[in-house]
């Protein structure tokens, strides 16, 4: 095992009706003015955001609010959000809804910190953060584990550019986490969502050393029970238990506890996918189900002890044959999970058919995002990059 640190700070309020905390948590954590951020017209619909309010006017704390978020949430609303905070004089961020929400609320407070600097230089790497308002979160949607992480993705909508940045400041105060608030979203949000957890899983998964017992262990229980929690969700969409489960499983499956002790992850299907979620607006979690077989047949064979061992303690794979005839299996019951809960396994299916110019682009667009190459499991530089997208048509 590697030497590692494991920082969460984030308090979590889980269970029914949480929402009504709010103003309390954010008085506990200093906050005078929020911003609530959101995305489209179903938080108003529902009634969440009216609850909200009441929580936070009984706590006597003063808000105003921005809508709008988009899924690959974008740069321009970021900046108008920054404008907005001035403006009224905004000193704590409150998220309402999934990863792309929190997201946007994160580079909003990192842009308030530094109002004289441009927060776009974040997700180019040209500097780093020195300073991060407070965010926290009322979670709709398990997926991203933003509610817990140190991660941020923002689109630039001018020229397609997708980038992350990721930095210990923004990890949120808290998280109120009410499963039943996830229970009106459509099955396809939903399976979606439960692929990113996974996904989030698996990059820390397939590595090259640094690899522990309990991590392992803890990282294939996450794994087999979102596996299992979204196939009953596909059929029964109200099951509070699954739903509780797989919100669970998406703060824990991103906010470090499965890479403990490794290399850090892999990381490379993720970077991929910025870039077709990018070029195609295409929602995330399924775009890493369209592009993550075609990356693990790329590099199984670089990493075969890995893929072998998810093969039997995840996928359940009891077939006897060599390392490789394993992890193909394996490799292949997950092309059969995700069918089985409506997810694509390529690029055909996600409805995306790029060209080779455009095939081009993107792996120029990940080499630059990620400084040249990518990956734990195998390190992939440009034409791999090309050849698996190719792969993935």
């Amino acid at each position: 095992m590697f030497n590692f640190t494991y920082y969460t700070p984030t308090e979590v309020v889980f269970g029914k009706e949480t929402e009504k905390e709010t103003g309390r948590m954010v008085k506990k954590y200093g906050g005078t003015k929020v911003l609530i951020h959101y995305g489209g017209s179903s938080a108003k619909k529902s009634g969440l955001l009216d609850r909200i309010k009441a929580s936070l006017e009984e706590a006597g704390i003063g808000f105003c609010e921005l809508g709008g978020v988009v899924p690959n949430p974008h740069l321009e609303l970021v900046y108008e959000g920054i404008e907005l905070c001035k403006k009224e004089g905004v000193d704590f961020l409150l998220a309402v809804g999934g990863g792309s929400v929190i997201d946007s609320s994160k580079a909003i407070a990192y842009g308030l910190a530094e109002p004289d600097k441009d927060v776009w230089e974040l997700y180019e790497h040209t500097r780093t953060a020195k300073a991060c308002l407070p965010v926290a979160s009322v979670l709709t949607i398990a997926a991203a584990g933003s509610e817990m992480s140190n991660s941020c993705v923002i689109t630039k909508a001018a020229d397609n550019s997708k980038r992350a940045y990721d930095d210990d400041l923004s990890r949120p105060k808290f998280a109120i986490m009410n499963p039943e608030l996830t229970m009106t979203l459509p099955d396809y949000q939903t399976q979606s969502g439960c692929v990113d957890i996974m996904m989030h899983t698996m990059e820390r998964y397939f590595t090259q050393g640094g690899n522990m017992e309990i991590t392992d262990c803890i990282a294939e229980g996450l794994l087999r029970t979102v596996m299992k929690n979204a196939q009953i969700l596909h059929k029964d969409p109200t099951n509070y238990e699954a739903r509780a489960e797989v919100m669970w499983s998406s703060s824990l499956a991103h906010n470090g506890l499965t890479g403990c002790g490794n290399d850090g992850g892999d990381f490379a299907s993720h970077m991929l996918e910025h870039e077709m979620g990018g070029m195609f607006d295409v929602t995330h979690g399924a775009g890493l189900a369209a592009v993550w077989p075609s990356w693990a047949r790329y590099v199984y064979k670089n990493d075969l002890d890995r893929f072998v061992k998810y093969a039997r303690n995840v996928m359940c794979v009891t077939a006897e044959g060599t390392d490789e005839e394993i992890a193909l299996k394996g490799i292949e019951a997950m092309e059969e999970f995700y069918h089985s809960i409506d997810m694509p396994i390529n690029m055909s299916e996600l409805g995306i058919h790029p060209t080779e110019a455009q095939i081009e682009e993107m792996a120029e667009r990940c080499v630059k995002a990620t400084g040249g190459s990518q990956g734990s499991a195998k390190v992939l530089y440009k034409e791999d990059m090309i050849n698996i997208y190719r792969m993935a048509l």
